[in-house]
This record gives structure tokens, sequence and C-alpha cells, in this order.
């Protein structure tokens, strides 16, 4: 595993689509809220760092009790901004690599190892299974090559990895962010991000299968 990464956790937004009145971090799924599933995947990375904003200090509350020495970082503007604002913000001050995960993205535990393993920059995408998602094309070397809202061989959920030089400030999302450098190597994963309610439930019974597995 590189030593020079850091993990971006993007938790800024106010998660209205699901229309529980939270952060979608802050979400309970199976138990623990989602920030803490995250946590527990990256616990062997030293440079954990976590964009606030929307309800910064539950977030922060939240995370301190597993990782009192993460980084946060304020997105002030999140409620005009997307998740690559955060991402910017969160890497700008970081390792050579930065690896972002959006707040609301749930991941197999095997597959967040094998990421942290990978060398250079890549993009993980998943199959598809969210009600509103972006969807990803891949090549026959396995490298994705465009982001699409109406098709695509897969979901892009994330997470990705760029180096730290190439994260440019977006107020949109991280896939504009990445799409100047496509194509970038892909990496499918088992994983499902939380945009609605539908999603919700389905995040409950893929994690009780997850656990089930092991």
């Amino acid at each position: 595993m590189q030593t020079t990464k850091s993990v971006i956790i993007s938790c800024a937004g106010i998660g209205s689509r699901l229309g529980l009145g939270t952060t979608k971090a802050l979400i309970k799924i199976d138990g623990k809220s989602i920030i803490q599933w995250q946590l527990e995947l990256f616990q062997e990375v030293k440079d954990i760092r976590v964009v606030v904003g929307f309800q910064a200090a539950e977030v922060i509350a939240e995370v301190r009790k597993y990782r009192p020495d993460a980084v946060f970082v304020y997105n002030h503007n999140y409620f005009d901004t997307k998740t690559g604002t955060s991402y910017y913000l969160g890497a700008r001050h970081g390792a050579e690599y930065a690896i972002e995960i959006d707040g609301d993205l749930l991941i197999h535990p095997e597959d967040a190892k094998m990421l942290l393993e990978l060398d250079g920059e890549w993009i993980a995408y998943a199959d598809k299974s969210s009600e509103d998602g972006v969807y990803v094309k891949v090549n026959e070397a396995g490298e994705v090559v465009s982001f699409s809202r109406q098709e695509g061989d897969y979901e892009w959920t994330g997470p990705c990895c760029l180096k730290r030089e190439n994260v440019i400030y977006s107020s949109e999302n991280v896939f504009n962010q990445l799409e100047p450098h496509l194509p970038l190597r892909g990496v499918k994963v088992r994983a499902m991000d939380i945009d609605t309610y539908g999603d919700y439930q389905k995040a409950l019974n893929l994690v009780r299968s997850w656990r089930k597995e092991a």
C-alpha cells in the first residue's frame, strides 16, 4: 500500500433526496452510522480527512468516537456546491494521492482493502443498484471512458483516487472532476451509495448479506 495517501470522506451535504432530515453520513445502517462503517474500513490509513458542512458538529462528534486523530475540513459553501468542492478542499493539503469516498457510500470490506493496496490513479464502480445513479462505460482494457446519467455498463459509486495535483476545484460532482482525466483505470467493487429511501432499504439488506459472508 502506498504510504502517501489521504482518504477524503465528503460529508458536507444535506442529503435532501433521502428525506430523513439528517446528513447521510449519520444515518444508521444495521446499528452503525455510515461514517462509522467507513472509518472501520480505513482504520489502517494514517491520514483521514473528513469534509463537513451541514450538521458539522454532529458529524465531528461521531467521527471523534472512532478516529480522534481525523482532520476536519469545512466546506462552508455546502448549500451551493457539490462533492467536487469537498474533494478539492479535503485533498489540497493532504498526501500525494487523494482517495475520495462520499459520505453515503457503503463498500464491501474486502474490496476497500483491495483498493487501498492499488498504486496510481483509479476509479471504482459497481453493478447497477441505485434508483438515481450515474453510470460509467468501460472499454476492453478495463478503463472508465465516460460517465452518463442515462446509460452505461456499470454504476459510478466510487471511491476514486487521483494525484493531489490533479484534484482541481469544481462546484459540481466528483465525476465531473474525473472526466478531464479519462480514460482511467477502472476497478469493479461491491458497493452502493444511498440517494433515496429505496436505496436505504436496499442498503440494509446488502450490509446484512455481507455480514453473513464473514
